[in-house]
């Protein structure tokens, strides 16, 4: 088990919806050992009239609000949308993985298309470039499926997506059972920390633990006294309330995002916990921003698919970063040597390689899915005899600053497809009247958050008869 073995708490912050190229494709330069960008890698945007304009990646020195919430407007990320993006409407049944259909699929929505195509500087994301150059990061972690946030959500947290590619429609109860479940029956501790709407209380095996969901300050303060759990998981804040999101989510601005991230690292570098712990911070997909390295085919996690997917291939690249003074500094964790990713064994790294760690370091032997039976740890990643990689001591947090005339703004805004799914599932878990204790806590939790935003999503206006009509179904998974 080598190094995992000295890791009592493993800690994962996973964002939204950004590329490896977007926010890590500069940070090294491209070669054999790190497979980021040449700045050479294009993409065909059919121009109305009949031109073909190429687009190359791009990138400025820019910080400002411009600069920092591109691509505005949001991208696409439907199953059907990254199928363009992958494939570039290539013939079903013949595709091959070519990364060319980002920019024509970006304009379909409204969007530039060049802007698909940007990446940031190290310097523009500065936390999340410094944390990878100080311990490890993974060029080779790929979304568990071309699908939306609410799929690779489940993923990470039950090896599968039950077959649903998309956050919507809804399909109450999500009945997967979840490592959490898994972690609990082995007698280990866990906790999951929410800034606003915690998306993995929509998983109803998780409905009689919700002692065990607990407010970011509760991590703030539970790091700081050494009371981490065996496993967290931290979400951040998905919508606009006393202060802008936090998730990095198009066209959310990055920074708040680098914010949190220095948080979380700064509260477990100073916590007493620090020697033995390992931060994973990852996002749960691309959100529709071009990566050039095509996904390979992937082992199908069971025998729920949906009819125009079968689960069988990854998702895009997403970023992946991992923190422990076990890790040697400039560390880039691979699964295959080359740094590709190729079709069958060795495996690449994906949200059930999370799984799969957890099951190696607390000897649990029994999959949840045939994905994270070959998903690969990371206890690779540990290349270090004894904590000796202390780190940088505090990460500063930049400044980003907003007008209450931004915060509205912001409040004005449409909502995206995540905020639409979340806005439906709040207003349909607490409407059991069977709920008592701490399932009242919840009710209180939403309806307060619900009150502030009524209006904002017309999924609001169907919640009550969506909400009768899952009822009877959902009490039956009540504790």
């Amino acid at each position: 088990m080598s190094g995992l073995n000295n890791i009592d708490h493993v800690i994962v912050l996973m964002l939204e919806n950004r590329s490896f190229d977007n926010l890590l494709g500069g940070l090294y330069p491209s070669g054999p050992d790190f497979n980021g960008l040449t700045g050479n890698e294009t993409n065909p945007y059919d121009v109305p009239g009949g031109v073909t304009e190429i687009i190359q990646v791009w990138s400025d020195a820019g910080v400002d609000q411009q600069t920092l919430t591109t691509p505005t407007p949001d991208p696409g990320e439907l199953y059907p949308d990254i199928a363009q993006q992958i494939f570039a409407d290539q013939t079903p049944g013949k595709q091959v993985p070519t990364m060319q259909g980002f920019a024509n699929n970006y304009a379909k929505h409204g969007g530039k298309a060049r802007d698909i195509m940007h990446y940031f500087q190290p310097a523009q994301v500065p936390v999340l470039s410094e944390l990878a150059r100080s311990f490890a990061v993974c060029d080779q972690w790929y979304a568990s499926a071309p699908c939306q946030t609410w799929p690779n959500r489940f993923f990470l947290h039950t090896g599968t997506a039950n077959g649903y590619p998309n956050n919507s429609p809804q399909h109450f109860p999500y009945t997967m059972n979840t490592i959490f479940n898994v972690l609990g029956d082995a007698g280990v501790e866990w906790k999951i920390y929410f800034n606003d709407f915690p998306q993995s209380l929509t998983l109803s095996k998780l409905w009689p633990h919700l002692h065990r969901f607990r407010p970011y300050a509760d991590f703030q303060s539970d790091a700081k006294t050494g009371k981490l759990p065996a496993y967290t998981f931290i979400e951040p804040r998905f919508f606009t309330d006393l202060a802008l999101p936090n998730d990095q989510h198009p066209p959310h601005d990055v920074t708040f995002g680098e914010q949190l991230i220095a948080d979380v690292y700064n509260h477990v570098r100073t916590s007493p916990c620090w020697e033995k712990s390992l931060l994973i911070i990852i996002y749960d997909e691309h959100g529709g921003i071009y990566d050039h390295a095509p996904p390979p085919l992937a082992v199908t996690p069971d025998s729920k698919a949906d009819a125009a997917f079968a689960f069988d291939r990854y998702g895009v690249r997403i970023p992946a970063v991992l923190v422990s003074p076990y890790i040697k500094a400039g560390t880039i964790l691979r699964s295959a040597p080359d740094g590709l990713a190729h079709q069958g064994p060795p495996y690449p790294f994906d949200h059930t390689s999370v799984i799969a760690t957890l099951r190696k370091r607390f000897g649990i032997v029994k999959p949840l899915t045939q994905r994270d039976a070959v998903a690969p740890s990371v206890d690779n990643v540990l290349n270090l005899d004894s904590p000796s990689n202390k780190g940088p001591d505090k990460i500063n947090i930049p400044p980003c600053e907003f007008t209450p005339a931004q915060l509205q703004a912001a409040k004005d805004a449409p909502a995206n497809d995540f905020q639409k799914a979340a806005f439906e599932a709040m207003s349909l878990l607490p409407v059991v009247p069977s709920w008592t204790g701490e399932l009242r806590v919840l009710e209180s939790l939403f309806r307060t958050f619900i009150n502030k935003l009524t209006g904002k999503s017309a999924a609001l206006a169907k919640a009550g008869d969506a909400a009768s009509a899952i009822k009877a179904k959902v009490d039956g998974f009540l504790p």
